[in-house]
């Protein structure tokens, strides 16, 4: 995983964030849990902690909320801020690696997909993730 100091970027934040609302969607609810452990993830992730608390969740939140007024058009919407990292393979890693490495230890087959296009869009192979 790239250095904590060398994920501080505005790219960075807003993809994490994007990533992590797109795999708590990916069924087509929003648990209570998954809001939860996006919450732990923010408060526990040594790069997240780069970034105000505040302002993730509220990234987060946003994203959620394109996902679930219209899953297909927000999943869009998602993706492309998500591909704003690719020009940064680190970064775009390391946000795969932080929603994988968040997840609950149920990553069913509607989370695998999304993080599976998640990686087209970053240009990164899924096998490279176990995906």
């Amino acid at each position: 995983m790239a250095k904590k100091n060398d994920l501080k970027s505005g790219a960075f934040r807003d993809a994490s964030m994007a990533m992590c609302a797109l795999v708590a969607a990916a069924d087509g609810k929003i648990d209570p849990s998954e809001r939860q452990r996006v919450a732990q993830l923010i408060f526990s992730n040594e790069v997240l902690q780069n970034f105000p608390a505040e302002d993730l969740q509220r990234r987060f939140d946003d994203n959620l909320n394109k996902l679930t007024a219209d899953f297909d058009f927000g999943k869009v919407s998602v993706l492309q801020e998500i591909a704003k990292t690719k020009k940064k393979p680190a970064e775009a890693r390391a946000v795969i690696q932080i929603v994988i490495g968040g997840a609950d230890g149920d990553f069913d087959a509607t989370e695998r997909a999304v993080v599976r296009d998640a990686c087209f869009a970053l240009g990164l192979p899924p096998h490279e993730f176990d995906l």
